[in-house]
């Protein structure tokens, strides 16, 4: 076009979008970044999100936010734009830096809105985005579900996104997903619970675990469950490097998997865990020293794994696993086979989950818990399940979260020793400081890793060690002071009724045990000293009170009757015992049973 042409072509297009040539602009024409701006500002709703972040929404399309730059974003929006309404002019970089730079202060100044990623609230019920390209979302409520053509709630997308296909009514879509899985039926149905849940965005989730040994197909599970509720071009991600990685990959999907976990580092399991409740990550923006960008995300997360190590406490009690089975070889099917067994069944999947959803949202108002365990609303949404469907899910989460607490100890030897110390103690328990708690527990040669070198961390690892010890039965209280003028904080430690009789009262042996068969029990016939002997039991009689006197502290005796160690009935018969060592396991730091010790053994035989 020539110049002439050009400007002509200017300032039709400012009239067309109902923009006044400026009088400085008159006779030589708009310049393009003008145009631009007046382009975006007839076409769009430009705002910004709570974060801080520019947005633009078509006027009369699909209700997606757009951000202003990046790849799929307005900017580019806005080129393919001027190139169609200039006959092929193609707008120049600076001209789309100086519009970019206006209609941001264009949507500072209108009010923030939220864009949802994949599945928002929406009154009573919830919507899910399909991801295509028109827009379409289907909305759930607790009178059933229907797809609609626009979304009533704002989205937003992002390159790491696919579309879901559109949910049909074809058989039954449960029975289809049992088919494509290898759990067992209890399995099953706290994964479709947990499926049901993903859909629902205002609460914590829980971390699906795929467990199980080589060739139980924990990842293509992994990537199947995933892409039932958020498709995606890497479904399975390997564990991010840093901080900053992981913010990145969890603000840009509502669902994604980290595949193969064999250690968790306490960088990431922190992450995880407020990935779980909601999570900032706050950022230097780009080409800027003082201005920052927030990603705030909650998000549904899994990960697949045969032993992630140990577990810190709060991302144990935040765990789902469901355990894999082997699959026999004769059984075993080839992937392009199951890719198209999942591709048939996605639709019917997903009506079958959102019909299950509705249900769950009718009676959901109605469903009351008594105890509310840790993630009590994804266990109210587990309550509403079982209502409908007539299943136990509920216990079967809280089975499975008291296991995972549980193995928790299992890598923890300073909590082993506390629990060691609080079943000697009897019913009385034990109230004492944090220093005296250190000297009471048998120290190891070699101490662990994580094993406290002073009162101050002895204090802190008891407070992060208390929810695991609840879960095996062993109260912790650190509520009380000390008398003036220290006012140390005492803590007290009592075992439950519950486990003082598992550890006090065993079944008889089957006769013929060895020594090490009953130092391989454990703590059941240690301290077996408050009830009368069982057959075979006298062993364990000895042990017990050996351990009592190999872990009493050299106190006072106002010390020692301050904190109830012991009394006349526990320790009257002490002098009857010929057996006492003062020998601890070479690998967990717990006293060994004296019967191993006198064999010359240094570490239990399940250490």
């Amino acid at each position: 076009m020539t110049e002439d042409e050009t400007s002509r072509k200017a300032r039709e297009i400012l009239e067309q979008n109902g923009i006044e040539e400026p009088e400085e602009g008159k006779g030589r024409g708009p310049s393009q970044a003008a145009q631009l701006v007046a382009i975006a500002r007839k076409r769009y709703e430009l705002f910004m999100s709570e974060d801080g972040r520019p947005y633009g929404v078509k006027a009369d399309g699909a209700n997606i936010a757009l951000p202003l730059r990046g790849k799929a974003g307005l900017r580019s929006q806005l080129s393919r734009i001027y190139n169609d309404e200039n006959h092929g002019a193609v707008a120049s970089q600076s001209a789309l830096a100086d519009a970019m730079t206006v209609l941001e202060g264009v949507a500072q100044a209108a009010d923030p809105r939220v864009p949802h990623v994949r599945v928002a609230r929406h009154g009573e019920g919830v919507v899910v985005d399909l991801g295509d390209a028109d827009g379409r979302c289907v909305i759930i409520t607790p009178d059933g579900w229907d797809r609609a053509a626009r979304s009533p709630v704002l989205f937003r997308r992002s390159g790491a996104m696919k579309p879901l296909p559109v949910p049909l009514r074809a058989g039954d879509g449960l029975d289809k997903l049992r088919a494509l899985l290898n759990t067992d039926e209890e399995g099953f149905r706290l994964l479709v619970a947990w499926l049901v849940a993903c859909f629902i965005p205002d609460l914590p989730h829980p971390i699906l675990t795929f467990r199980g040994e080589q060739g139980t197909g924990k990842s293509y599970s992994a990537k199947m469950v995933i892409g039932i509720i958020d498709p995606s071009g890497a479904p399975k991600r390997t564990a991010p490097r840093d901080i900053k990685s992981w913010a990145t990959q969890a603000f840009n999907s509502w669902a994604l998997c980290l595949d193969n976990v064999s250690i968790i580092p306490d960088w990431l399991s922190d992450a995880l865990c407020r990935a779980v409740t909601g999570d900032g990550i706050v950022d230097r923006a780009l080409y800027t020293d003082d201005d920052v960008v927030v990603l705030e995300f909650r998000r549904v997360l899994a990960m697949t794994t045969i032993d992630a190590g140990a577990l810190a406490g709060d991302l144990a009690e935040r765990l789902m696993t469901i355990e894999l089975h082997l699959i026999p070889d004769h059984k075993r099917r080839e992937e392009a086979e199951m890719d198209a067994a999942y591709a048939e069944a996605h639709p019917a999947i997903l009506a079958s989950l959102f019909d299950l959803l509705a249900q769950v949202l009718k009676v959901l108002p109605d469903v009351v818990l008594t105890e509310r365990p840790r993630m009590a609303d994804f266990a109210r949404i587990l309550a509403a399940v079982d209502k409908v469907q007539g299943w136990q899910t509920l216990d079967a989460y809280k089975a499975s979260a008291r296991d995972a607490v549980a193995d928790v100890l299992d890598g923890e030897p300073f909590a082993q020793a506390v629990a060691a110390l609080v079943d000697r103690a009897g019913e009385a328990g034990l109230t004492l400081t944090a220093s005296e708690l250190l000297e009471r527990v048998p120290t190891p040669d070699k101490l662990p890793k994580k094993w406290p070198k002073d009162p101050t961390r002895a204090g802190g690892q008891l407070k992060r060690l208390a929810p695991a010890l609840r879960t095996i039965g062993i109260e912790v209280d650190d509520s009380k002071r000390g008398p003036k003028p220290k006012k140390q904080r005492l803590y007290t430690l009592t075992a439950s009724a519950e486990r003082r009789y598992e550890t006090a009262s065993p079944a008889s042996p089957e006769e013929g045990e060895t020594a090490s068969d009953l130092g391989e029990q454990g703590g059941r016939y240690r301290g077996d000293a408050s009830g009368p002997p069982q057959s075979g039991g006298t062993l364990g009689n000895a042990g017990g009170d050996a351990a009592l006197f190999t872990a009493s502290p050299t106190g006072t005796a106002p010390d020692q009757h301050e904190y109830d160690w012991g009394d006349a009935g526990t320790l009257g018969d002490a002098e009857m015992q010929p057996l006492s060592s003062d020998a601890v396991c070479s690998t967990c730091g717990i006293p060994l049973d004296p019967v191993l010790a006198g064999a010359g053994e240094t570490t239990h035989p399940g250490c």
